[in-house]
């Protein structure tokens, strides 16, 4: 037999079965149950089907972890269309950009982020603007508590799994974003398997630490809810705040990017709080490996169970854990070598680790190749971006996804990511693109010439770092300070992407034909790390 996968059903299910049973806390105190939410959700997808929305128009949402993102997530997908979260650390011109690729025709946006949308929405196709409270705004926006009232009657159109369901807007190796277009069926079945490798239960307690925005919270607006978890949600992330609620709502899982994991550490050494409530607490972290003693802190002092996660937008995200527990022991400190590998294939997915000619290389744990992955949870395409979707799904190896994670493998067949194929920077699990930050720094008229690359950091993993040719070819006496050219980059780039640290030199190491070689300059960099990826 078969049955279409629609996300649809994540949240039929739980009003089917856990219809009495608290679904959200929200961070305004009211709680509600899956009922309840699910009748906010039907009465935004009738408030959308009023002002013309229809199956596969594009509706964004612009939020922090609220019931609001949820409602807004499901109540576009409900009628077909196509849910587009959106980064609220972006700039006005990155929304725009956006909008316009996407062809957006109606936004949610939180009422702390609607002032960046304000300023461009003549400029975008965008025609229905939401928000969550008015009065804190300016301009002409409608209420979303207020248009969900008017009725929650709306028609569910005919939907089938291959159809897109969701973009996903992602930094590339250039500085415009591409949107990741992923189908009801690769956003079901990912969901799937993170429930198995999360073991996720409808009696979990889940703490939105991750943003919801961020691949839809890697797949967990799905199974939280299908499953019928309850959610606990957030306006941001404060390590006080974190321990305050794993205590007293008794929170039995969350994820969070190394840098939450350090935040939380150095939290816990100052003030010593209380880490569990009434539930064993188990925590997921993604991207390059905590260092062995931060797995230790949180797993030893904390009481915690640490998952450590591997994938990219593109990719569900997830396709990867190193939580193989017939690999170590849980009383043995050997587990927190294994734990920092990027590790095994999710169920139904096809990691190889291949070398230039897309051949597979040796499971020595020596030898390095690109990361490519075959899967359910894989995206369809790129948004109106063919030419990138075919390099993507066929560079080394015809068919797969590439990922440009450069890694070795083991006997085993474990993951263990050595260094970067692409110029991306990855600073607190957020990805930073070194050509959009080397073009916003070549705008200054004092730059003669730079490369970006990332920059060991105890904080945030990397960090970007510019190392800048000045215009008057002298290092020791630049036309600019590097605080100046901080500050540049800090009024033209979204803040996260601020280049913090720069050095002047008085020439780049090139090739023969010009090509900066960036592998230099990373090798110079981080000559005393272990290896050429921040921890972050």
């Amino acid at each position: 037999m078969h049955k279409p996968l629609l996300v649809t059903e994540f949240l039929d299910r739980a009003r089917n079965h856990y219809g009495n049973e608290e679904a959200v806390v929200a961070t305004t105190g009211e709680r509600y149950s899956y009922e309840e939410l699910g009748e906010r959700v039907d009465g935004f997808s009738a408030a959308l089907q009023q002002r013309g929305i229809e199956k596969g128009d594009r509706v964004a949402v612009l939020d922090p972890n609220t019931h609001y993102h949820l409602e807004a997530a499901y109540g576009s997908m409900q009628i077909g269309a196509v849910h587009t979260p959106l980064n609220y650390r972006l700039t006005p011109d990155d929304f725009a950009y956006i909008l316009e690729d996407a062809g957006v025709d109606a936004i949610y946006a939180d009422y702390d982020f609607a002032d960046k949308i304000e300023p461009i929405r003549d400029e975008v196709p965008t025609e229905t603007f939401i928000t969550n409270d008015v009065d804190a705004v300016e301009g002409d926006w409608e209420s979303f508590d207020e248009v969900i009232t008017d009725t929650t009657d709306y028609d569910r159109p005919e939907m089938d799994e291959d159809e897109i369901i969701t973009v996903n807007y992602t930094s590339g190796t250039t500085g415009d974003p591409k949107g990741v277009c992923r189908t009801h069926r690769a956003e079901t079945l990912h969901a799937y398997i993170t429930t198995v490798h999360q073991d996720i239960s409808d009696d979990d307690i889940y703490l939105w630490t991750l943003p919801m925005f961020h691949v839809n919270g890697w797949g967990h607006i799905y199974a939280m809810t299908g499953i019928g978890a309850k959610h606990i949600c957030t306006r941001g992330v404060e390590a006080g705040d974190i321990f305050e609620a794993v205590q007293t709502e008794d929170v039995s899982y969350m994820c969070g990017a190394p840098t939450v994991l350090n935040m939380l550490i150095d939290y816990y050494d100052e003030h010593g709080p209380e880490t569990t409530g009434d539930n064993n607490v188990r925590i997921a972290t993604a991207g390059a490996a905590p260092p062995e003693a931060t797995i230790r802190t949180v797993e030893e002092e904390f009481g915690w169970y640490l998952k450590h996660v591997y994938g990219a937008t593109e990719t569900g995200p997830l396709i990867s854990t190193s939580d193989a527990g017939r690999y170590f022991d849980d009383d043995s400190s050997d587990r927190f070598r294994i734990k920092k590998r990027q590790g095994i294939g999710y169920l139904g997915t096809e990691i190889r680790v291949v070398d230039e000619d897309g051949n597979d290389v040796p499971r020595d744990d020596e030898t390095i190749g690109e990361v490519v992955v075959k899967g359910n949870q894989v995206m369809e395409k790129y948004w109106n971006k063919p030419e990138a979707t075919e390099e993507a799904f066929n560079d080394r190896a015809e068919g797969y996804y590439h990922l440009g994670d450069l890694a070795t493998v083991d006997e085993t067949g474990m993951l263990s990511i050595q260094d970067r194929k692409k110029d991306i920077i990855i600073s607190g699990g957020e990805n930073i693109s070194s050509i959009e930050l080397e073009d916003t720094l070549f705008e200054h008229d004092a730059v003669s010439d730079v490369a970006v690359i990332p920059s060991p950091d105890d904080e945030w993993g990397e960090t970007p770092k510019a190392f800048v040719v000045p215009s008057n070819d002298d290092p020791e006496d630049p036309p600019v300070s590097a605080t100046e050219l901080t500050e540049f980059t800090r009024e033209n780039l979204a803040n996260y992407k601020t280049v913090r640290r720069i050095e002047y030199v008085e020439e780049l190491p090139t090739t023969a034909t010009g090509k900066v070689q960036k592998f230099e300059l990373r090798e110079q960099e981080w000559e005393d790390e272990d290896r050429m990826v921040g921890q972050g």
